[in-house]
This record gives C-alpha cells, structure tokens and sequence, in this order.
C-alpha cells in the first residue's frame, strides 16, 4: 500500500511538471509572437521608376545606338549610386529597333502596355523617333529624343521632346560654315532621300546657303544601304563645285568620301552630326582626311564637365573616347530625373510639365533650355577629322 502510495505521489509529481513546461513553453511563443507582431517589419526595397530605351543597337545605325545607350547607362548608374529620385532607384528597360522601318513602333507599344514606363528614350535616327512620337504621344507618355534633328518629331505633339539641336540650326551652322570658314560659293548637295532627317538637313542647308550668297551647283540623290556613288559623284565633278554637303549617315558618307577621291575630286567634303561615328574613320580611312561635319559637343574641349565625363567614361569603357551620341543621352536621362524630381511624382501630366519647364540645365553638351516647341536650345561644333583623329574646329551659337 505505502509503494503505491509513493508511485501515485511521482505520477502526480511528473505530470506538474509537464503542465509547468507546458505552460511556460507556451508562454514563451505568446511573447514571441508579441515581439514579432509589435516589432516594425523590416522595409520591402522600393519599386523601380522604368524608363524605356529605344535604340539600334544592332543593323547598319548600331554605332549610333550603342553610343547611346552607354551615356542612358552610365546616368543611371550614376543616379542610383545618390541614392535615385524620389527615394526610388531607376530602372531601364532596353529594346533594339535594329535599325529597321517599323520596328520602333512595335517595341513602343511593348514598352508601355506591358513594361510600364513612365517614360520614353531613344538615341536613334529622326526616322525610328518619328515612329515612336505618335505612339508616345497617344499613350500621353513622355518621349525624349536624344538625337533626332527633323522638326518635325516634335511638332503638334505636347508629350513629344528633344535634347539636340534641330535641323534648321544645324543646317544654318553648315551653310555658315562653309561661306564664311570654307569660302566657298558654289556647293554640290547630295541627298539620302530615304532618311527624314538628309531631307531636312539639305532642305534648310540649300535655303540658308542661298541667303548667305552662296549658289547649289548642283544636287544629287541616293538611298540609304546604296554603296556605289559613282555616277552621282561623276556628276557633281562635272558641275565644278567648291565643296560638296553630303547630308546622310556615316556609312554612306564614308563611302562617297572614298568615292569622291578615286575620282579625283579633292575639293572639301562636310555632313552633319549623322556622319558623327567611329566608323567614319574606320570605313573612309584616309579619304576622310580634312572632312568636316557638326556636331553636338568636343571631346577635346577644356570645361570641366566635359573633361570629367570623358574621364569616367573612358574609366568605364576601356579608354574609349565618346562621341556625341553618349554625352547627348546622358544628359536626357539628368534632365529627365531632375524633371522627376520637380514633378515629385511619375504621373504623366506632372512628369510632361516639369520637363517642358526645364532652364539652363547644366549638362555635358551644354547648357540646356526646352523652348515652347518641345526643342532644345544650344550651340553647334563643328568637327574636323585629321591625322585619323577628330578635331575641334569651332563653336557656332544659336
């Protein structure tokens, strides 16, 4: 009876002792859960602005593009290591048109119905940014031109805009230049028919070379992915010009500089910014000695700006001296932030109005002011190329 008792008393003793553990084991996930509900939840990271890039990164215009896309990369790389804009880092989202007709509308239309961007940017020729224009435009969503000189890219469209200078300043800085630094007074025009932006360079060119005295000696056409200038060029001989304006891109440019000289016409040969690319020089080689064509900025210039950003750039790309194409698109994505920023939000209609307001930005490519067309307003350089290298010639202001 009495080890019974004893075995009773332990079985008693036991099960307090599970109860006890029981309890406080429950109790201590009671303050668990207390500690994790009352504690502040750690902070999810912030969602990313989306910009969509539009470039030939591929196809005959690809130096353009992947020009560009260096300067958009480098800006945002650069923003995001201040911390991004509105407390939010940016994000871009990259789509190659390939340097094809009609593919710069479709990757516009994919980007903003299934990616979202808030905004629009591309570095490529007038005719891809006129694809996307419309599009950008009836979506109500911002669109930045970094390099497309047609006016008419940003005409009758409000959400539509540039950070280059237009065609019709371009083409008077030509036709100044070659009147008063050329001293030229006939001039033979050769024209890419297919490229919006020949067109309207030559247009405006023949116009202001006219007012200024000087006399079209003849003009000849081509299309752009035509190699063989020849005949165009026997015929421009014949006319007995004093220099020729070969208004495309730089391939062809290249090729009926070599042409040009084959045939014995040495006279001086210019273009504008679309000659501007390392394949100039690559293609043309010595026939593009002492030619000539404008652009955006110097690469040699002494302001500082320039200078730092030729030394990060370089630092980031292996010693590579950027043309104008990155500096052009580095300073759309600065402006584009900055208008973020003023805007404090990524609603369209606040975003679209905070860039049209933009003044005197400081950038690499100059100071910057959007008129009320939507245009940027800055001064041309003009280039020359010289002993393989490109040279500084001189700065021509609005």
């Amino acid at each position: 009876m009495i080890n019974l008792l004893r075995v009773g008393a332990r079985l008693v003793r036991a099960l307090s002792r599970r109860r006890l553990a029981r309890a406080l084991s429950l109790s201590h996930l009671a303050a668990a859960a207390s500690l994790a509900i009352s504690a502040p939840l750690a902070a999810a990271p912030a969602e990313p602005i989306r910009i969509g890039e539009i470039e030939p990164l591929t196809g005959k215009e690809a130096a353009f593009g992947q020009s560009a896309h260096r300067g958009v990369k480098m800006a945002i790389d650069e923003i995001n290591a201040r911390g991004g804009v509105l407390g939010r880092p940016l994000a871009v989202v990259v789509e190659d048109n390939q340097s094809k007709p009609g593919d710069s509308a479709t990757v516009a239309k994919k980007l903003i119905a299934r990616e979202k961007v808030v905004a629009l940017v591309s570095g490529g020729t007038s005719s891809n940014c006129l694809e996307i224009a419309p599009i950008a435009q009836g979506a109500k969503i911002p669109f930045i031109s970094t390099t497309a000189t047609a006016p008419e890219v940003t005409e009758k469209r409000d959400y539509v805009f540039r950070t280059c200078f237009i065609d019709p300043f371009q083409g008077a800085v030509l036709a100044k230049f070659a009147a008063g630094t050329l001293k030229a007074k006939r001039v033979a025009v050769l024209t890419s028919v297919s490229a919006s932006y020949s067109v309207g360079l030559s247009k405006v060119f023949r116009e202001k070379f006219g007012a200024l005295g000087g006399t079209i000696a003849i003009e000849q056409k081509y299309a752009e992915g035509d190699k063989d200038f020849r005949a165009q060029l026997t015929a421009i001989k014949a006319a007995k010009p004093d220099a020729i304006a070969a208004t495309g891109f730089y391939t062809e440019a290249a090729l009926i500089c070599k042409q040009a000289r084959d045939l014995g016409l040495n006279i001086p040969i210019f273009g504008g910014d679309g000659w501007e690319a390392p394949e100039l020089i690559e293609i043309g080689g010595k026939a593009v000695e002492g030619t000539y064509y404008a652009s955006h900025y110097s690469s040699a210039s002494t302001a500082p700006e320039v200078a730092d950003f030729v030394k990060r750039y370089r630092a980031r790309h292996n010693g590579e001296t950027p043309d104008s194409m990155a500096p052009l698109a580095y300073d759309a994505v600065m402006i584009l932030a900055d208008a973020l920023a003023r805007a404090g939000s990524t609603d369209s209609a606040k975003l679209r109005a905070a860039f049209a307001a933009t003044k005197d930005f400081p950038g690499v490519t100059g100071r910057t002011t959007i008129d009320p067309q939507r245009n940027a307003t800055k001064s041309a350089v003009m280039l020359a190329v010289k002993n393989g290298q490109v040279a500084y010639v001189e700065t021509i202001a609005p």
